[in-house]
């Protein structure tokens, strides 16, 4: 029996935005979770240069897989093998690959509420159980150890995420140390998405690696590398796991897009320019700060990392989709519903993505500000 999968209502959100700007409207994309600027130049040279002399194929890059190796010495003080290294067709895959040869039809896995979508869906895809654990402003929309230590029984595994979507917050190092205590005390097995790393606004972000040496790891080059569209990612596994993983992907998905691998390795040298991404995130996230109280939304998530704002919009409505909708008909801002991270609470809330231009975030905010002025006084009246 096939599973039930809940449908993604941001792309209803994004198909409006296009018929909106189809008919001559100016949209402010803010409802994907994805940069707007592209690739690093130098990767894209790259690509050109390979597109003229290689016909190419299926593939796996050696060179790109020591790079990333390198990348984990150098940045987590971790030392992996490239043995380790799967590479993938972006973040999704590997975690279709992540779960599906490690966990078994029936198995619990745990995970936050609010959280991103496919998490949920993968699960029940494979037909395991998701287990979403309520998690609020009180432990900063995500797991803790004190959580998972909670659960009677234990779920088989656990998928992390920090930076976390859709809220932005980041688990700290200690934090993350006691998580891993208790799994391992526990039997969890602990599935890390880090396709947010490199985009924190205070202290680094860690590696459950760091912590925990049999964690499995799960990448890509769509956020930090600015390259969605070029579906490359990797999944890390200890290496007694590796030969399974790397079965999995050859069945299923065969290889990684070859001319993405040739730019993914030259990106991971583009740091100056990737650099300068941050940093107008960084920006784009002050002035949202700035403008949230006369927006009237005083309740988020603290967005420490990531590129997005979760904000409490209960005052307003009880139906984020229609919230979304109207505000995106009425000022050509598209945002993400909450009902997509948060089936049960996500009714009240909304998600911001702050990867645009800082020109978009002060024109959205121009436009934004009015028509919350007018929401909060219908709903006073």
């Amino acid at each position: 029996m096939s599973a039930q999968i809940d449908p993604f209502y941001a792309i209803s959100i994004s198909g409006l935005a296009q018929k909106l700007k189809a008919e001559g409207r100016q949209v402010i994309h803010m409802e994907f979770g994805q940069p707007s600027t592209g690739a690093p130049k130098a990767a894209i040279a790259r690509a050109h240069e390979v597109l003229d002399t290689e016909a190419m194929g299926y593939w796996e890059s050696a060179p790109l897989k020591a790079r990333i190796c390198r990348h984990y010495a150098e940045t987590y003080g971790v030392t992996v093998e490239p043995v380790q290294i799967t590479l993938t067709c972006g973040a999704s895959p590997a975690l279709v690959l992540a779960l599906s040869s490690t966990f078994k039809p029936g198995d619990v896995i745990a995970m936050a509420r609010p959280g991103y979508v496919a998490y949920r869906n993968t699960v029940k895809a494979l037909h395991m159980v998701p287990l979403e654990i309520a998690c609020g402003a009180e432990t900063r929309y995500q797991l803790t150890a004190e959580l998972l230590a909670g659960l009677d029984p234990a779920p088989a595994g656990v998928i992390l995420a920090s930076p976390a979507n859709p809220t932005g917050t980041v688990i700290p190092g200690d934090e993350l140390a006691r998580i891993a205590e208790v799994c391992r005390a526990r039997g969890i097995r602990i599935v890390s998405d880090e396709i947010y790393h490199g985009l924190s606004y205070a202290e680094p972000t860690r590696s459950m690696l760091e912590f925990e040496p049999t964690a499995i790891v799960v990448n890509s080059f769509s956020k930090y590398f600015s390259m969605a569209g070029w579906r490359l990612g990797w999944l890390l596994v200890p290496r007694d796991e590796a030969a399974r993983a790397i079965a999995y992907m050859g069945a299923l998905f065969l290889t990684a897009p070859a001319l993405a691998q040739h730019a993914g390795l030259v990106a991971m040298d583009c740091r100056d320019e990737l650099e300068g991404h941050v940093a107008t995130y960084r920006r784009n996230r002050e002035l949202l700060l700035e403008a949230l109280p006369a927006l009237g939304l005083q309740k988020i998530a603290p967005p420490d990392g990531a590129f997005y704002i979760w904000a409490d919009v209960g005052a307003l409505t009880d139906d984020s989709l229609a919230f979304c909708k109207r505000l995106l008909q009425d000022t050509g801002v598209a945002t993400a519903p909450g009902i997509d991270f948060d089936p049960v609470e996500g009714r009240r809330f909304i998600r911001m993505s702050f990867a645009v231009s800082t020109p978009e975030i002060e024109e959205a905010i121009r436009r934004m500000i009015p028509w919350f002025a007018e929401r909060r006084g219908a709903a006073a009246a």
